[in-house]
């Protein structure tokens, strides 16, 4: 473990003070915490998160070849745009 000096934002020892009392950790645990999420590892599970799914029923179109059309309509717009010199 070492220790060293940073200078935060404000908007960082904000966010950091907030976290502290929601979670009731300690600035410490928060900073490293934040540092460890930001850096692509999880922080300490807090708890499951879930978010609520919808059924948007059965597709109205085909999107077998949506890729396809895709490009081609693209291809079409930058042809026209080339037409119109631009």
């Amino acid at each position: 473990m070492s220790r060293t000096t940073i200078t935060l934002d404000s908007d960082v020892e904000a966010m950091l003070h907030k976290a502290m009392r929601e979670r009731g950790i300690t600035f410490k645990d928060a900073v490293n915490d934040a540092i460890r999420q930001g850096l692509g590892r999880s922080a300490r599970p807090v708890g499951e998160i879930s978010f609520p799914t919808y059924s948007m029923g059965r597709p109205r179109v085909d999107l077998t070849h949506s890729l396809a059309l895709a490009a081609e309509l693209e291809d079409d717009e930058v042809a026209r745009k080339l037409e119109q010199g631009r």
